[in-house]
Order: C-alpha cells, then sequence, then structure tokens
C-alpha cells in the first residue's frame, strides 16, 4: 500500500512546514542569546507552535483517510472513466455518462467532439450536474468513515489535474528508465514520450523537480559513449524533453538549467536519427523563448550544429533549426557566434537557390549588423540576389528585411554602390520601395537613396 503524507507530497505544505520550523528556530536562538524572555518573544513561539501543531493534525487526518480510501473498494460506478478514481464533481455529458468534471473539461477543451467512453459524436458540450451520483458519493463517503474534503483537495491538483495514478504511473517509468536493461529503457522513453504529448499531467510532473529531468536522460548519459547509441531511445528521450518544455516558462527553465541536457541536445544534432535532430532543434527554440536561457545556450556552441543542420538537413528540420537560430540571435551576443560559425555563408547559398527564403532572410537581417557579415556577403555576391527579391518578391516582409540588409551593406561597403545605382536607374526598384513598402522598408529605402544622391553629388563637384 502506497503511503500519502502531506508534507511530503504537497509543495505548498513542504514550504509551510519549512518556515514554521525556521521561525521556532529562530526563537529559540533569540531565548539563547536573551537574559530574559520579552512576552512579545513569548507570544511569537506560541503562534509558531500552534500553527505547527494544526498542521501537524491536518496532516495525520488527512493520511488517515486517504490509507483508508486506498484499502476500501470503490464502487464502480463512483469512479470517473477518465482518471479511474473517485469523483469529486460528478457531470453528465450530452451521451448520458457522467465524468468527473476537471478530466471531462480538459478532454473537451483539447478539441475533441466524442464521448471518450462510448466514442458517440457529441451534439453539444454542456456538462449537467450529476446531483444523484454526489449525493450517493457522499452517503458512502460518510458510511465508510472518508472526510469528503479530504478526497476531494487530495485525490488530484485543481490546476494540473494529475491524479495519484499519474503520479504511481510517472514514478514507475522513471524506475523503469533506471534499469540496467535497455528494453526496460526503451519502453519507459516511448510511454513517457506518448503521455507527455497527449496532456499536461505527465509535463507537470517533470516540472517538479530537476532530478526527474535527470532521471529522464540518464539513459543517454549510459549509452552517450558508445558508438552503437540506440537510436530510438534517444529519439525518444529528446521528444520527451520537447513536449516537457513546451509546458510552462517553469519547466523551460528547469530543464535549460539542467547541466546534462544541452550537452545532450548538441549530440543529438550532430548525430540523432532524422526526427531526432529536428526535435533537439524545436527543443532549443522552445527553450530559447526565455532570454535567461537564450544567453546560457548560446555560448554552449550549440550554434554550430544548427548551422549544420540547417545547410544539410531535411525540410523540417531546417525550418525547426532556422526558427532556433532566429531566436538564439534576438540576444546580441549570440549574433557574433552565429557569424563565427558560418552561418552567413550558409544562408547565402540558401537564400540565392530560393530556397527557405521567409525564414533565412529574417535571421540574415539581424546578422548583418556584424561587419564580417557584410563582408561574407560582398563576396558572394548578395547585393544582386538581395536586389532581386526586394524587386520581384510579393512577400512584403522579404522585400523589407532585402532592403534592411542592402541598407547595411550600402552604407559599410562603398563598392557596392555602383550596382544598387545600377538597379536603380533601370528598374526603380528602391524608389518604389520608399512609396509602398512597410514604414521600416521605407525608411531604408529613402536612406539608401539619399545616401546615393549625396554620392552622386560629391561626383558632380569634383
Amino acid at each position: 500500500m502506497a503511503k500519502t503524507d502531506a508534507f511530503d507530497s504537497d509543495p505548498t505544505a513542504i514550504a509551510k512546514a519549512k518556515e514554521l520550523k525556521r521561525e521556532m528556530k529562530k526563537l529559540l536562538m533569540n531565548m539563547e542569546e536573551e537574559d530574559g524572555l520579552s512576552v512579545q518573544t513569548i507570544d511569537h513561539l506560541q503562534e509558531a507552535l500552534s500553527a505547527f501543531k494544526q498542521a501537524t493534525m491536518r496532516k495525520m487526518a488527512r493520511s488517515s483517510s486517504l490509507e483508508m480510501l486506498e484499502t476500501v473498494s470503490c464502487p464502480e460506478e463512483f469512479r470517473c472513466p477518465l482518471s479511474k478514481e473517485l469523483m469529486r464533481d460528478p457531470v453528465v455529458l450530452a451521451s448520458g455518462q457522467t465524468y468527473d468534471k476537471l478530466f471531462i473539461q480538459k478532454w473537451l477543451s483539447s478539441g475533441n467532439r466524442t464521448c471518450p467512453k462510448t466514442q458517440q459524436v457529441l451534439p453539444h458540450t454542456a456538462l449537467t450536474p450529476n446531483l444523484l451520483i454526489r449525493d450517493m458519493i457522499s452517503k458512502w463517503c460518510k458510511t465508510v468513515g472518508l472526510e469528503t474534503t479530504t478526497y476531494q483537495s487530495s485525490l488530484v491538483d485543481e490546476e494540473k489535474a494529475v491524479t495519484r495514478s499519474d503520479r504511481e504511473i510517472f514514478n514507475s517509468l522513471l524506475c523503469k528508465l533506471s534499469s540496467s536493461n535497455l528494453q526496460d529503457q526503451k519502453s519507459a522513453a516511448k510511454e513517457l514520450r506518448r503521455l507527455t504529448k497527449k496532456g499536461t499531467e505527465f509535463r507537470a510532473l517533470f516540472g517538479e523537480s530537476s532530478d526527474n529531468i535527470t532521471r529522464l536522460v540518464n539513459p543517454l548519459l549510459l549509452h552517450g559513449s558508445t558508438l552503437n547509441q540506440d537510436e530510438q531511445l534517444q529519439e525518444d528521450v529528446i521528444t520527451t524533453l520537447l513536449n516537457v518544455s513546451i509546458h510552462d516558462d517553469s519547466n523551460k527553465k528547469l530543464v535549460c538549467e539542467n547541466a546534462n541536457v544541452i550537452p545532450l541536445l548538441i549530440d543529438a544534432l550532430r548525430r540523432g536519427t532524422v526526427a531526432t535532430r529536428s526535435n533537439a532543434a524545436a527543443t532549443v527554440f522552445t527553450l530559447s523563448a526565455l532570454d535567461s536561457n537564450k544567453a546560457l545556450i548560446g555560448k554552449s556552441g550549440i550554434l554550430k550544429p544548427l548551422i549544420d543542420l540547417l545547410e544539410e538537413g531535411n525540410p523540417s528540420a531546417i525550418k525547426d533549426a532556422a526558427a532556433a537560430i532566429f531566436t538564439l540571435c534576438i540576444a546580441h551576443e549570440n549574433r557574433s557566434r552565429a557569424v563565427k560559425d558560418g552561418a552567413i555563408k550558409v544562408l547565402g547559398k540558401k537564400i540565392s537557390d530560393g530556397l527557405y527564403v521567409d525564414e533565412l532572410l529574417a535571421i540574415l537581417a539581424m546578422l548583418v549588423t556584424h561587419w564580417k557579415a557584410v563582408e561574407e556577403l560582398g563576396e558572394l555576391g548578395g547585393v544582386t540576389w538581395l536586389l532581386r527579391i526586394t524587386r520581384e518578391s510579393e512577400c512584403k516582409r522579404n522585400k523589407e528585411n532585402a532592403i534592411v540588409i542592402l541598407h547595411t551593406i550600402c552604407f559599410s561597403d562603398r563598392t557596392k554602390w555602383k550596382e544598387i545605382k545600377e538597379e536603380e536607374s533601370s528598374h526603380g526598384t528602391i524608389t518604389k520601395l520608399a512609396r509602398e513598402g512597410t514604414s521600416r522598408a521605407q525608411r531604408k529605402a529613402n536612406g539608401i537613396l539619399d545616401r546615393l544622391r549625396k554620392a552622386m553629388n560629391l561626383t558632380h563637384t569634383a
């Protein structure tokens, strides 16, 4: 029988207990230091002891009721078909089936429009309280000596909808991941991948402790040095990391700050399967949503394998890599790293070939502020294809990014003025953009036109 302890399992209760203990310790230290106890110190000590006593009594009552619930066989009709737990707020679905409200609402909010039990298509999603079942559950609880408020507050986390059953499955799978048996590790990783994709419960469970993340990636740490690392195991673990990271900012921070994660993502980007490399890049993109993570990830050396993936990956992997590079390079310090790691050559080749222009132009527009980027673009003949995009593209955002890059080149490398002037003389491309482009594009186009006019005036004066 599993033991349930309010202080052991409830983070809020744990924090409160620790706070009470600290307060009492502080008061006791004051007692030792002071010659005579003040009335105020005695009052504070009494309050702290009283609060701790009440918390302990609540814990004992709660544990007793939960242990009773575990030993008593709950009638099947009182269990929610989704959570398999005793219902606390039974409601009737349009199909006539009864569910616990929290769990059926999650089912419906996920986009499902069928009854989970009968698979019947629902004519509507209204939920009707099942007062009869609620009353029967209440009477049954009193009969077996179970406090209704105890089971309602303890079986499930209100926001995350994590049942005791979920937690037991979660702990069991983490134990299997720690097994020395490869097949156990593979089956556990596959199931955790499925469960974290399916809903938020297991993503939330991972977010409770950094140790959970370490236990997830541990199989890759054990096999990482071997040449015959199981590809499917790596793919399932990396994809689970992606699912966990999507959950919320707290999870993103927890995952990124785990010392094992970024090195494993770099390894996955370098030598994983197509799906693994793509999901590793997607994980980097997701984690980089936090500014603090951008700096941490950027200095790890991960931009080079992302750029390599951009150069040689399949279409879906290239888009994931581009998204990751773009998000990382929002942080200025990562732009010089990307340029140093060869991003300009890869971006220029893809864009000049007409591949992934939307995504890659946006990255190039950020990186061009680095002097070496301008130099490399000149060597790659970048002005020619940037002018072509400005002239021919039907996408306003692409025109904007192209003219932003041309503006930087124009103000940094006067040897490119001739080609830009010839384009303007032949097609009026920049003048047209100065009239019809986005507000940013208009500013940059006018800046180029002003620079060209000043250059012409200087030439005539000379």
